[in-house]
């Protein structure tokens, strides 16, 4: 449109040139081309400058994203001296004078580098009329950490993961994953992990006795001794000083242990439904209720209860202490884990998640290792039994109902026995590319390396 507007003043100017002829014609049309060249000089003038300006807003682009991997552990001072480095380097119209660049870094709803900048421009035609150079500017964001990370590590550390190495691997991967996640995080509270060891049980920490939570009916069933009562009755004494005959009764009854002896574990919650709801309990990630015994957690005194799960924190070395002490051994349930790594996210019983600021987006993610099929639970010694209470042939179970809460499942079969895919978990996964498949022990840092990769990705926005 520019160009047309010039084109036709230029004509319009030769035309009317080419119909006068009176003596003094040059002399106007010396006079009628000061406006020409000021609307040729103006468009070459705006043209350069327009090209200026998009090296700018690209070199704006760029800097803005170089600084964003170290923004956070800059002061006001490095960040501007690294945002002019990055600049000068990246901007190479000589032409350009009197540059300008600032950046500053936020971490409010997120982090966020904002750079802005600006240049004048030496105008070649525009001085003939007083305008000697033409100001462009521009500003860039890069914004990142706005969806802040929930994840909950489900981990088999059940007896078969003491062959091939696979618990060794799954240690050095889990921390290496754990080194990951923390550096994805600019501030405390960017990144929140929970780690929920589980064979058959689950620990939820012997210390945790006195809560109210806790189903103690088939552990005090179980735990405990008989105890021998005996009472005497005397009938009293009788005439010529003999005494009365005593009769003793003894009574046996079972006392069950005092609770501060349980070793933490928790078995299968009831498979009754939540009321108003054709969810079950084993199924759900229900608060418990006090007043409903189906909604508690039954107390188990599981012989081979694996340590004791850790919600939702940023402790990142207590994390890798507790990764630490993993012990491979019991029988594979794999909906225990998975529920408990579903209630750490939400919360319950034990386990606070910590509340939701409305400045973020969350991303709540279990990531759920395992290398056998399921082979026990609560009521179950049989895989399709115990299969079916996960997953079952119509679609439901607990994977579905985690799914449907809006919360992503990352499922790894580490399959060193060259058995089978298990159909189980790919089902179970949020879709088909959250399912890996892992042949060898040295495998499982690699999916771990990848999923965190994907869960750190940096989020762009301008």
């Amino acid at each position: 449109m520019a160009f047309r507007s010039i084109l036709f003043c230029i004509t319009e100017s030769l035309r009317g040139f080419r119909r006068e002829n009176r003596a003094n014609v040059a002399i106007t049309f010396a006079l009628a081309t000061l406006p020409i060249i000021g609307c040729v000089g103006a468009a070459v003038d705006y043209s350069h400058a327009n090209e200026v300006k998009a090296a700018l807003q690209a070199a704006l682009d760029s800097t803005a994203l170089m600084l964003a991997k170290d923004a956070a552990t800059l002061s006001d001072n490095e960040l501007q001296t690294k945002a002019t480095s990055y600049f000068n380097a990246l901007f190479t119209k000589e032409e350009a004078q009197n540059i300008v660049v600032h950046a500053t870094y936020t971490s409010t709803g997120g982090s966020t580098v904002q750079v802005n900048g600006s240049v004048d421009v030496p105008t070649d035609f525009l001085g003939i009329i007083g305008y000697n150079d033409i100001t462009v500017d521009g500003s860039s964001t890069t914004k990142w950490g706005s969806s802040r990370l929930r994840v909950a590590l489900v981990l088999d550390n059940t007896g078969s993961m003491a062959d091939s190495g696979k618990m060794t691997a799954l240690k050095t991967a889990t921390k290496s994953l754990l080194t990951q996640l923390q550096s994805a995080a600019s501030t405390n509270g960017d990144v929140y992990v929970s780690i929920i060891p589980f064979n058959k049980d689950v620990n939820v920490g012997s210390t945790n006795y006195n809560g109210d939570w806790i189903d103690w009916s088939d552990w005090d069933s179980t735990n405990g001794r008989n105890q021998n009562t005996t009472t005497c009755n005397s009938s009293g004494s009788h005439g010529h000083g003999h005494s009365g005959s005593s009769h003793c009764t003894t009574t046996t009854q079972w006392v069950p242990d005092d609770h501060d002896t349980w070793n933490g574990c928790i078995t299968d919650r009831d498979k009754t439904q939540v009321p108003g709801t054709s969810v079950d309990y084993d199924q759900s990630a229900q608060n418990p209720d006090s007043s409903l015994t189906d909604s508690l957690f039954p107390a188990e005194q599981f012989s081979s209860c694996p340590v004791a799960m850790m919600g939702l924190n940023y402790n990142w070395t207590a994390m890798n202490s507790l990764v630490d002490t993993m012990q491979p051994d019991g029988n594979t349930n794999q909906p225990v884990g998975l529920v408990w790594g579903w209630q750490s996210l939400v919360g319950g019983g034990p386990l606070v998640a910590p509340l939701m600021s409305t400045d973020y987006q969350y991303q709540k993610i279990i990531i759920l290792l395992s290398d056998g099929l399921n082979t026990q639970d609560r009521w179950y010694s049989s895989q399709s039994q115990v299969d079916n209470r996960m997953y079952d042939s119509s679609g439901n179970g607990t994977c579905a109902n985690i799914k449907a809460d809006g919360i992503t499942i990352y499922t790894i079969q580490v399959n060193t026995g060259h058995d089978p895919t298990w159909t189980l978990l790919k089902n179970c996964a949020s879709s088909s590319d959250k399912f890996f498949l892992v042949t060898s022990a040295s495998g499982i840092s690699d999916v771990f390396s990848s999923i965190g990769s994907n869960l750190t990705k940096l989020r762009v926005a301008k």
